[in-house]
């Protein structure tokens, strides 16, 4: 019988690849997916990966995986429950036992499955009895012993040999998946072209696991078809990528040098490796001693007259708190991404959380207003750090862009766009005149400032962190304090008129309207497509726009009978609804454990809410 006519097609499949941190599996789900997406299928991955640089092998806690969900029509998850699970080890079958379906197919790793690794994962001789999967479809794979056998020849070291596990695994997955091995085996090509050897392994080890999956006859090949998406040059995308590309096309639309400075700390630091890459497009880069310098590097930037970005994670932001404050008072155009993680303090520095949104919004001293604005999913992280480069230059602000974990890791594809269809930016920039030049003399409609660069005769200037006149020279007068603060307060309100109206998902009234904010939007807006096709009168708000708000929110939230609040934390963003529109009621729904949502967890509670009287 014919391979074609054994495939079975499917709408969807999620897959989890999981081992050890040293079995690459990071490495094998992003193949994968590059190549679901050379096909034609839409899909999101959520990679998941311990804190430790070593964490202990063969531990839970050391537990690498890679999830990817991909489809024939619209997917805005990585799935809650897997279809397909690879463990390379015992404690991959512990660390994600709670996360597959009844009947899920298991591949695992036999030789793998030794007493001291069963015992280090917590069981006590089989995990797969122990853990009641036997009625599931149970492949056991002798994965090391053949591909030492099938790569004998090479005379490889047996640490060479034993990294292309991953990639006989792959090979399975390929065949049950009715995949192409070309994609992968040009990548061998181009990533070790100084290393035939190693090419040649990984393809062996490649092929020999997608000729397994064949012969064993165990595994039912499945075909997921292309989604029909709209036409243009895509490509697999993270949101860490894409806000630095997103920053790259607003400095060439603003005709201003880029300059990131920045200090690494997970998960943020993949946006400072892009930039710092990307020398040919003219981007300047500083890898800075601490977060302070980072972003004080960057003030001087902006200073100087390039759009300025920094770049960090909860812990660094805390570090950064007085520059932005500096920054405000200052009146300079700078981007801070947040790329959030678990906290407090180190946290969960891998995992992922919302809980910075109140230190965004207020953790600074004085009376210090900023722009803050969220992601929401791995592509539009290019809008948005698009967006908040626009709006720090043209309205001489800083701009917080929020993104997390979750979606900065994460990937999809993404529909590149022309440079030509993206908005002009304009700072405005002074000109000399025979008038002198006042640092703080406002453009009447945005109220803010003129920017200045320094060396330029006629428009020489201070600025710095004490209180100024328009004039620039500092001061102590009472009345002046507070009409500067109210007037950089009302500089970042007038921003409402720069930014969309809030859009529902769904119609525009009904009994229940779901809430969120940045990187929950995947889930919620799954939850919400399935709750409206049961016939549920539920629609989804998600706010991108968080300081300040659409102009519409008020006239959105009236129009529902109940409104339920969902988010990362324990319930900031519900916390800040009640601040600007008291006159509502919200029910909240928070989780805190490092992970996403699920759109079964956020479904039971709708329907929960919808069915009390």
């Amino acid at each position: 019988m014919s391979k074609s006519s054994q495939i079975v097609e499917k709408e969807e499949v999620v897959i989890r690849f999981s081992g050890d941190s040293g079995d690459g599996m990071q490495l094998t789900g992003t193949l994968f997916s590059d190549t679901a997406a050379l096909y034609g299928n839409d899909l999101v991955t959520f990679p998941d990966y311990p804190a430790e640089i070593r964490a202990p092998q063969g531990t839970v806690g050391g537990v690498s995986g890679f999830t990817v969900h991909l489809g024939h029509s619209e997917i805005n998850t990585p799935g809650d429950y897997a279809d397909v699970l690879v463990a390379m080890n015992p404690a991959a079958i512990k660390a994600n036992v709670r996360w597959i379906k009844a009947g899920c197919t298991i591949i695992y790793d036999k030789d793998n499955f030794t007493d001291k690794n069963i015992e280090k994962a917590g069981y006590i001789s089989d995990p797969i009895k122990e853990e009641k999967l036997e009625d599931y479809n149970i492949i056991a794979v002798n994965i090391t012993s053949i591909v030492k056998e099938a790569l004998k020849d090479l005379g490889l070291d047996p640490k060479s040999v034993l990294r292309t596990k991953n990639m006989f695994a792959l090979g399975m997955v390929y065949w049950l998946f009715d995949r192409d091995l070309q994609y992968t085996e040009e990548y061998f090509d181009k990533k070790f072209k100084s290393k035939p050897e190693v090419i040649e392994a990984n393809k062996i080890a490649l092929r020999a696991g997608y000729y397994y999956g064949e012969t064993i006859e165990a595994l039912t090949p499945v075909r997921i078809n292309p989604a029909p998406i709209a036409k243009g040059k895509y490509r697999n995308i993270n949101g860490n990528t894409a806000t630095a590309w997103g920053f790259i096309a607003a400095s060439e639309k603003a005709g201003l040098n880029l300059f990131i400075g920045s200090y690494p700390i997970t998960p943020a630091t993949g946006i400072l490796e892009e930039l710092a890459a990307r020398k040919d497009l003219g981007v300047k880069s500083f890898q800075a001693e601490d977060e302070i310098a980072g972003i004080c590097s960057a003030l001087g930037a902006s200073f100087a007259g390039n759009l300025a970005v920094t770049s960090t994670s909860g812990p660094g932001l805390a570090l950064k708190s007085e520059a932005i404050g500096l920054a405000v008072m200052a009146e300079l155009p700078i981007v801070i991404v947040n790329v959030q993680r678990g906290g407090p303090s180190t946290g969960l520095p891998t995992k992922t959380e919302q809980s910075d949104l109140m230190q965004a919004l207020y953790g600074r001293n004085g009376e210090s207003p900023v722009v803050v604005i969220a992601a929401s999913t791995p592509s539009n992280c290019f809008h948005f750090a698009f967006e908040a480069a626009r709006i720090a230059l043209e309205h001489m602000t800083p701009v917080l862009l929020l993104t997390d974990g979750f979606i900065a890791n994460g990937s999809e594809p993404w529909r590149i766009p022309k440079m030509k269809d993206l908005p002009a930016i304009k700072p405005p920039k002074a000109v000399k005149t025979d008038e002198p030049y006042y640092p703080y003399f406002r453009d009447p409609e945005r109220l803010s400032r003129f920017w200045a660069i320094p060396g330029t005769v006629g428009l020489e200037h201070r600025i710095g962190g004490l209180e100024k006149t328009m004039k620039g020279t500092v001061s102590y007068v009472p009345e002046n304090h507070e009409e500067m603060v109210k007037i950089r307060a009302e500089k970042v309100e007038k921003v409402v008129e720069k930014i969309p109206d809030l859009t529902v998902f769904g119609e525009a009234s009904g009994d229940l309207l779901m809430v969120g904010w940045g990187g929950t939007y995947g889930h919620l807006v799954t939850s919400a497509r399935e709750l409206q096709a049961d016939g549920f009168k539920v629609s989804l708000a998600s706010f991108n726009y968080i300081k300040p708000f659409p102009k519409n929110v008020r006239e959105v939230f009236k129009k529902f009978k109940r409104i339920v609040v969902f988010e990362l934390n324990l319930g900031q963003f519900a916390d800040y609804l009640r601040m600007n529109y008291q006159e509502f009621t919200y029910e909240q729904f928070n989780k805190v454990q490092g992970v996403p949502f699920t759109v079964k967890e956020i479904k039971d509670y709708c329907i929960k809410l919808l069915e009390e009287k």
